[in-house]
């Protein structure tokens, strides 16, 4: 192994192999290069360097000295602007590198100077620098040279170039470069690329990942076969081998060795498990530690070692050395899902490689500080991650593993007499079984891990300001700055406390506009734009004229201060923009009615939550509408009072012999149409004290602790609701469904009992109903994500929303030229940060995620749309 993070192919670059290696003029010449490298040009003036890098790469990979000085200078050949265009051309490939992409330098890099500034370039990103010397004899060079017009230099330039490269050929392996080829004929050249070692993202899984071992045999054998693998024990009866009958893979977070009672029976038996592709294992200290003893290094026989040298001795293993000079400081899995290093890993350093990221891919991270144990006090890195992939690592022992930030420590100190813990992913399961005894003293109590208090304040101000891109995985959102503004403005002045806020209700999209004579909204157009979306069964709820609320109860005040805020309340209910709606008294007097219901329901248990959060509809309207009602009537009052003074003025005209009925006919109608409007607002407007007439109307169960409901279909969730609703009919108001087949010839017969069902909600003074997917809450589509639910308002309510006289044939002609588009993406866009935010939820994600998604909505909220639709 090198200083470096990973063994590679790369040939040894020793003096006078290069001719060896790369072969003579004509013959063919393969050069492999890491994925992610800085690859350097290195070549006298007219080597064809630059053709090469046509040839072999993407114009927007390579990064030339000309053209940095052209971009500066508007001339490729002012070499007065040198210094300024490899600073600029340095601070491209550094922003390059960061960003994970190959990158290649074209100029001469004849002298030392230039290449070693490629070269802290590289590792200053952690990546491979790769050297291509082009190496073209210099009368070919000249000559060609002299046939380029913008070429004004003389012979001794290309001489001198020639013989700083003659110069440098034996020193690029010394000067850090990874891999060396020299190039005699750049036709004759195949390229191609290699993954780094640590990079194995098909990997897939199903993985057993498993914590620090330290020579516990037994406990790995009895943590095995807990997990299902299926033992092969040798004469001795010590296992020597194990499969999986489920495929699974069992991945070793290092630290195989020291302390414990037979670190050489571990060894065998993982190193047969990686052998026949059924493990992985990444290298832990105490390995690094033992590879350097094997090699005759000096390193003092403390912290177990001694007892490994001793136990190797008198068992020895077969092809040790080798086993740990191959284990890699860390693997990249599924697709970048899951990262597994030793002692952790940040996020900058995930597929790198380099002496700084196996340094802390083993040891971690120090403060430069010891604790009274005499021990280095470990700087925590996991409390600031912010990375997509989880993080599962070792090293530092504690009592329990806990999640930090989409990251878990698996060493549950089984050497120091704890537990061997293993993590069963995707599943998210940790399986663990008790030491046998306690095989080594440790040299600090065994104490839970430094977690982050959830009520301390997670929050950060970057993570929520300024024009960010939000990935969810139904697609990147995109929150323009002036939006995250508005929703940071409502956020500190108006919402609950943030870590309440797990969710927010999208925005929901209206029905295609219909053409059915006397109708802006009609049920046959919302069950057709679900059926073109791909669902061919969708249930159609009863849609509550009242106000969105979520609701977050805990089953007592000692679980909200756990779980979310220390505060005393015990949960809180909150607007679609995450207001609250009462009081903290009233609020609490609300909620023990529910965590009553929730009690009576049996649902505590049978969810296996001491928390739930529900989607529900708060009534009345006028409960929290007040101000919007009054604005209604105060339009009302007008017309009630003006209109029938302007028809006595019509009726006295008419009497007098004038010609009015056409303008009394129409004052009349829109007299009419007031009465009408006043009864649509009226209906929704109810006595309230205290919380007395307040009901809730829950249609969706979100999340309990472990897990969120997304999957579940909408059955199940009204089965939830209407179980609330027997244990406290004044306290919940039920929903009426109807579920329908849109399949093939149901659909006609499912359009008319949908048509009837709806005439009749709103007859009987119901605002309408929503259409949903009856599968759930995240249902795909041939397109994609498709629309949670599609609104469907009556005819009389929709006067509240456009006037009322919205109904004369010229006013709906023209609301028919509504445009959907707009809201229909916003309803889709937000559904889906709302998603990704209870997918976070139900995982028991970091804090920090919910954060983004939820701000992410809000700040949704400020995308200009009509507002009556």
């Amino acid at each position: 192994m090198t200083e470096h993070d990973e063994p590679t192919t790369t040939e040894p670059a020793a003096a006078g192999t290069f001719a060896e290696r790369t072969g003579r003029a004509g013959d063919p010449t393969v050069v492999t290069l890491p994925e992610l490298s800085l690859v350097v040009l290195v070549g006298i003036s007219g080597s064809g360097k630059s053709t090469f890098a046509r040839r072999h790469f993407l114009p927007t990979q390579v990064l030339s000295s000309d053209a940095f000085r052209g971009l500066l200078a508007d001339d490729e050949n002012d070499q007065s602007v040198t210094k300024d265009a490899f600073e600029v051309l340095h601070l491209v490939a550094g922003k390059r590198l960061r960003a994970g992409r190959l990158t290649v330098v074209d100029a001469t890099n004849v002298q030392q100077h230039a290449r070693t500034a490629l070269v802290e370039v590289a590792k200053a990103h952690d990546v491979l620098p790769v050297a291509i010397v082009v190496d073209t004899p210099e009368p070919l060079c000249w000559e060609r040279t002299q046939a380029r017009p913008d070429r004004a230099f003389g012979r001794e330039v290309l001489r001198r170039q020639h013989r700083d490269l003659r110069h440098s050929l034996n020193r690029l392996a010394r000067e850090g470069f990874r891999k060396v080829y020299v190039v005699k004929d750049p036709d004759a050249v195949e390229l191609r690329y290699e993954k780094l070692f640590n990079d194995r993202t098909e990997l897939t899984g199903p993985f057993d990942l498993v914590g620090d071992v330290h020579g516990c045999r037994a406990e790995l054998e009895r943590l095995l076969t807990a997990l299902g693998w299926e033992l092969t024990r040798d004469a001795s009866g010590r296992a020597v081998d194990a499969s999986h009958p489920a495929g699974r893979t069992a991945v070793f977070v290092g630290d195989l060795v020291d302390r414990g009672p037979d670190s050489p029976g571990v060894l065998r038996l993982v190193m047969n498990m990686i052998a026949g592709g059924r493990a992985l294992c990444v290298a832990g200290n105490h390995e690094n530690k033992l590879l350097r003893h094997l090699r005759g290094r000096q390193v003092q026989l403390t912290h177990g070692l001694a007892e490994t040298v001793a136990q190797l001795a008198a068992d020895p293993v077969d092809g040790l050395a080798p086993f740990l000079d191959g284990l890699i400081s860390h693997y990249v899995l599924d697709g970048g899902r899951l990262v597994v290093a030793h002692a952790g890993l940040k996020e900058a350093y995930h597929g790198r490689a380099s002496g700084r990221v196996r340094s802390f891919a083993m040891y971690g991270d120090t403060t430069g500080e010891t604790d009274e144990f005499g021990l280095p006090v470990r700087y925590p890195w996991a409390q600031e991650y912010r990375g997509r992939a989880m993080v599962v690592y070792g090293h530092t022992p504690t009592v329990v593993p806990e999640w930090v930030n989409n990251t878990i420590c698996l060493d549950t100190g089984a050497v120091f007499g704890g537990k061997l813990t293993a993590l069963r992913y995707p599943e998210r399961e940790l399986v663990e079984v008790t030491a046998t005894e306690r095989y080594y003293e440790p040299a600090r109590p065994l104490r839970a891990a430094p977690v982050p208090d959830r009520a301390a304040g997670a929050l950060w101000l970057s993570e929520v300001t300024g024009r960010r891109h939000v990935q969810t995985p139904y697609g990147t959102v995109t929150v323009p700055a002036e939006h995250s503004a508005a929703a940071l403005e409502v956020m500190s002045r108006f919402a609950v406390d943030p870590r309440w806020l797990l969710w927010l209700p999208p925005t929901m999209a209206p029905s295609s506009t219909s053409a059915v004579d006397g109708y802006l909204e009609h049920p046959a157009e919302a069950l057709a734009d679900l059926r073109a979306a791909g669902v061919d069964r969708v249930v159609c709820e009863e849609k509550h004229m009242g106000s969105r609320a979520v609701v977050l109860v805990c089953k007592d005040a000692a679980v909200a201060a756990k779980r979310f805020v220390d505060d005393g309340a015990t949960g809180v209910i909150y607007t679609r923009t995450g207001r609250p709606f009462f009081d903290p008294d009233r609020t609490e007097q609300l909620l023990a009615k529910v965590r009553a219901a929730v009690t009576a329901a049996g649902l505590w248990d049978e969810l296996d939550t001491d928390w739930l959060l529900l989607d529900c509809e708060l009534l009345p309207w006028s409960a929290k509408a007040q101000p919007l009602i009054h604005q209604y009537a105060a339009v009302g009052a007008a017309g009630r009072a003006a209109l029938p003074a302007a028809l006595e003025v019509l009726d006295v005209a008419a009497a007098r012999g004038l010609d009015v009925a056409a303008q009394r006919e129409r004052l009349g109608g829109v007299l009419r149409d007031v009465h009408a409007f006043t009864d649509a607002y009226r209906r929704y407007v109810a006595p309230v004290e205290g919380v007395d007439g307040i009901t809730l109307a829950p249609f969706a169960v979100l999340a309990a602790e472990g897990r969120s409901f997304t999957d579940a279909d909408h059955g199940w969730h009204l089965s939830v609701a209407d179980r609330l609703v027997a244990a406290d009919p004044a306290a919940f108001t039920p929903t009426r469904r109807l579920v329908l087949d849109l399949t093939g010839d149901a659909s006609d017969g499912a359009i008319a009992e949908a048509t009837d069902w709806w005439l009749a909600l709103t007859g009987a003074g119901g605002e309408g109903m929503v259409v949903k997917p009856y599968a759930g809450l995240s249902v795909r589509g041939a397109k994609g994500l498709v629309q949670p639910g599609v609104k469907c308002r009556g005819r009389e309510y929709l006067r509240i929303i456009y006037g009322p006289s919205y109904t004369e044939p010229d006013q709906l002609a023209r609301l028919r030229q509504r445009k959907l588009g707009r809201k229909r993406a916003l309803a889709l866009r937000e559904h889906g940060l709302g998603l990704a935010a209870l997918d976070t939820v139900g995982r028991d994600g970091p804090l920090w995620r919910v954060h983004e998604l939820v701000f992410a909505i809000l700040a949704s909220e400020s995308e200009p749309t009509d507002p009556r639709l």
